[in-house]
């Protein structure tokens, strides 16, 4: 079985770098901007090996109207996904592992500013990262972890430190 989470990878920087790249290319004309989201981009916790971006558009008729460009770097595009508002595209290597997830909301969208700051909370306050990380230790350890169990188990502390990193971000940022 792929390891649920691993520890962090310096490379994982590079790897969104690359990626984001690419898909502003792949949106030509229309603007995006692209950050990366996730487990991935805080320095020193576990994360699962999947590259987490975010996108902003102007509207998401732009994500759509780009979804070829995002097919041909390999992605799928999913719709909705059950998140209304978001766009939803996931990129699955030769082997069958997922590599990265892409998220589109358009500028303003209330999911933008958690993304972004539940990882900058994460990022500024390291107790709370690693008691983040150790949660995740905690819900794969084990012969058979399920993802569903995994999600589910993360859930209680995302609900709980969210509301606080966007209280904080919106103090930065305003």
């Amino acid at each position: 079985m792929v390891a649920f989470v691993v520890p962090h990878d310096p490379r994982w920087k590079m790897a969104f770098e690359d990626e984001a790249k690419a898909i502003k290319h792949a949106f030509g004309n229309s603007s995006v901007q692209v950050h990366h989201i996730g487990s991935t981009a805080v320095p020193g916790i576990l994360a699962k090996p999947i590259i987490d971006l975010l996108g902003v558009v102007s509207t998401l008729d732009d994500a759509d109207a780009n979804a070829r460009g995002l097919e041909g770097l390999g992605y799928e595009v999913m719709g909705a996904y059950g998140i209304e508002g978001r766009r939803y595209f996931r990129k699955i290597d030769s082997y069958g592992t997922r590599t990265h997830h892409f998220h589109v909301f358009e500028e303003g969208s209330p999911h933008v500013e958690r993304h972004l700051a539940f990882r900058d909370y994460l990022i500024a306050h390291p107790k709370v990262a690693k008691e983040y990380s150790s949660l995740k230790e905690h819900l794969t350890r084990g012969d058979a972890p399920t993802w569903d169990a995994y999600i589910d188990g993360k859930d209680p502390f995302v609900s709980r430190v969210e509301p606080q990193a966007v209280d904080w971000f919106r103090k930065l940022t305003r």
